[in-house]
């Protein structure tokens, strides 16, 4: 499909650029044409992006509503290992400073947050609440993928990230009272040799085992820190004696717990913590993905609790609020039924580990704005810069492929045409942004004065984002050959029905996908308070807090961003609500996402009137206090549960707005954007095989840089971060 240059003029460079459509405007789509228009590639690639609708984003999409407030999808925020995300962020921030003051520096945009917090339900009816603040851990997020060395720094093996766990264990003991049974308190963990003697670290293990029991807490202690050097250190053919050492430890630990912890209630949540560390270890060993070519990938048949209990995990444990925030933070709910949690075992855990012991700075990082300003903004700007077109309102409807049979195993082909609906048509190029507090940001609704009969389309309510919205101007065309080049879809797999109809007739691998990897419909809302949480009756730091009450288990105190809104009276604080929304019938009618946005609603009012008071006892009065609630219309005298009409809510239910689940059995079913079958086309997404199987920013990054890669040799695999994890 390249169109080489055969003469010697021009250097034997291309002639003419590689034309490369992008169908799609989230993180996947937008990190493949980052990737792609670099200025290494010196022009070999003119990229343009289809997108439909008004704004970039994805299920990453914000938007700025009345009083220049932040209306996201849901509540967003990133996590410390997300090394290619983050570099690819620092990256565009240094990038458009040189061209624009405009967006600052990323880490005034990227706010580092220590502080975590989870629930469970007591027995007397309300919540128990656990916090923990995680320690700062050096560096910077992206300081490996942007690392200048030729070979950059590799993530943590799974043995390095089990040595860390062990720590991790070794601190809980030292930290409770280990020296109350144990005599003389030890020493704490110690750096382990760099270089020790692998004869010496077997007899040492043969020692320590030859000594019975691990019973009591200073031999415990010991026998961890000889685990620590065993773990990586013990050569080939001793796997039995390091399953001996991890089964007598795992032995000792939960010895001690039921002997020493169970009834001690404040250490309670510390000990869960300590019996779901020893179930991985455990599992880990026992199941030998150490030596498992597929690591990690061995156990996605499994679900993450199932596979905990397999390895003696306590019932407790399992149902703990850290397994319980897991599940909710993935929103894993198959049909949106909480009845029906689900994470594969492998993806699970591999999450787990990365986000407590790879971390750098801090666990996790708000974002001074919405998504929309802090990460598309930015990005827009610089591929206008660099030159990339956005022609946006183009709706895909088809993927033409040559017509045939079913696809043989192995057989390549290639995409022939895009099809689109134009959904409006534009004065000119279209200029998506708003300034909003002086900064360039994405508008919640269309600029719709730049659109032919604007006026008429905003008077008609033309949702150009509903998937059951078929408003169109006219269609277009695109032909290989003629029009492009190369593909790159970055569409979710949820649209993927009604876009590539004619891949799924020829396709059994993409037919098993679309019904393997499924998604969830998600609902959020946010309020605006005129008090902030700590005059409501809030004890502690504005947390990121999870595993509480359903619908809305997960929830964040967003007081930050209210400076960068407009009010002409700010208001205290914002609070973002978030969780899974069920299924439900109807979802062919025209009506459906109404319906459904007013199911949200009430759920909603539900939840404030009678879960508020568990969280600001001062926010509730015979009920919620709805006098609360900042309304952007200054004349707004509405009272009672008619003041949350000034609010946000939103019910996530186009197919490209649904959340991708990681549900055990599943993964295998993922293709990867590496896979050419054809051979003019990748694919971009949290959806893909891309090596972080899970819907986050950081997968849907890698995607994106793993479709670059397939289009155009870079970058280098060994620079994509994590892609190659056990």
């Amino acid at each position: 499909m390249l169109r080489l240059n055969t003469s010697n003029e021009g250097g034997g460079h291309l002639s003419t650029p590689t034309r490369i459509a992008i169908v799609g405007g989230g993180c996947g789509a937008m990190a493949a044409a980052y990737e792609l228009t670099r200025p290494e590639h010196a022009g070999k690639f003119e990229v343009t992006v289809y997108q439909l609708g008004w704004r970039l984003g994805g299920k990453g999409a914000s938007g700025r509503g009345p009083a220049g407030r932040v209306e996201e999808h849901g509540l967003h925020v990133w996590m410390g290992f997300y090394e290619n995300a983050f570099a690819l962020m620092r990256e565009t921030y240094a990038e458009a400073a040189r061209s624009t003051p405009d967006f600052g520096d990323w880490q005034d945009a990227f706010l580092p947050e220590p502080d975590i917090g989870l629930f469970s339900a007591h027995e007397d009816g309300g919540w128990q609440r656990w916090n923990g603040r995680f320690a700062s851990r050096p560096g910077r997020p992206g300081d490996l993928a942007l690392s200048d060395s030729k070979t950059p720094h590799r993530v943590s093996s799974l043995a390095e990230y089990l040595g860390a766990a062990v720590n991790l264990l070794m601190t809980l003991l030292l930290d409770v009272d280990v020296g109350r049974v144990g005599g003389a308190r030890p020493c704490p963990p110690q750096a382990a040799d760099p270089d020790p003697d692998p004869d010496k670290v077997v007899q040492s293990v043969r020692d320590l085992l030859g000594r019975g029991a691990f019973a009591g807490g200073v031999v415990l202690v010991e026998a961890l820190g000889l685990l620590r050097v065993a773990i990586g250190n013990l050569p080939k053919g001793y796997d039995s004696l390091l399953l001996r050492l991890v089964d007598g430890v795992a032995g000792g630990l939960r010895d001690w717990l039921e002997a020493h912890v169970v009834a001690d209630d404040p250490h309670r949540h510390v000990w869960e913590m300590a019996d779901l560390v020893v179930a991985t270890m455990v599992g880990c060993f026992r199941d030998g993905l150490l030596t498992d070519a597929r690591g990690l990938d061995a156990i996605n048949d499994y679900d993450c609790r199932e596979w905990l209990r397999r390895h003696g995990a306590s019932e407790r444990a399992v149902t703990s609020p850290f397994v319980q925030g897991l599940y909710d933070l993935a929103l894993a709910y198959e049909d949106g039924d909480a009845a029906k949690p689900g994470i594969a075992a492998g993806q699970g855990m591999r999450g787990a580990l990365r986000m407590f012991f790879g971390y750098r700075g801090a666990m996790f990082w708000r974002m001074r704005a919405g998504m929309g300003d802090v990460v598309f903004a930015p990005l827009y700007h610089v591929l206008r810069e660099r030159g990339v077109r956005f022609n946006f309102f183009h709706r895909l409807t088809n993927i033409g492929v040559p017509p045939g049979g079913a696809l043989a195993a192995g057989e390549r082909t290639h995409v022939t045409a895009l099809d689109f609906d134009v959904q409006a048509e534009t004065h000119g190029d279209y200029d998506p942004l708003v300034t909003v507090a002086g900064r360039p940001c994405w508008p919640a609704a269309p600029q719709f004065d730049q659109l032919v009969d604007g006026d008429k389309l905003a008077a008609a309510g033309i949702d150009f984002e509903s998937h059951w919205n078929t408003h169109r101007a006219g269609t277009l065309r695109l032909e290989v050959g003629r029009d492009f080049d190369m593909v790159v879809l970055g569409v979710s797999v949820g649209a993927v029905p009604d876009v590539a109809g004619e891949i799924l007739a020829r396709d059994a691998r993409w037919r098993d996908m679309v019904a393997r990897v499924k998604t969830v419909a998600t609902q959020a809302f946010q309020i605006w308070l005129d008090k902030d949480l700590e005059q409501l009756g809030w004890d502690g730091p504005p947390w990121l807090a999870s595993a509480f009450a359903k619908p809305f288990d997960t929830w964040c105190d967003m007081a930050h961003v209210v400076p960068e809104e407009a009010w002409p009276v700010p208001p205290a604080t914002s609070v973002y609500f978030c969780g899974v929304l069920p299924d439900a019938a109807g979802a062919s009618d025209a009506g459906f996402p109404g319906q459904q946005a007013a199911e949200v609603k009430a759920s909603a009012i539900r939840f404030l009137d009678g879960q508020a008071g568990h969280l600001w006892p001062g926010a509730v009065a015979d009920g919620f206090r709805w006098d609360l609630l900042a309304s952007p219309d200054p004349d707004d005298k509405s009272s009672g549960p008619a003041r949350f009409d000034s609010q946000y809510w939103r019910a996530n239910v186009n197919p490209s707005d649904r959340y991708v689940l990681s549900l055990p059995g599943s993964l295998a079913y993922r293709i990867s954007p590496l896979d050419m079958t054809y051979d003019n086309m990748t694919i971009a997404g949290d959806w893909t095989d891309c090596g972080l199987n899970t819907g986050c920013t950081e997968a849907a990054v890698m995607a994106g840089r793993l479709a670059a890669h397939a289009l155009s040799g870079a970058p280098a695999l060994e620079r994509i971060i994590g892609y190659d994890h056990p």
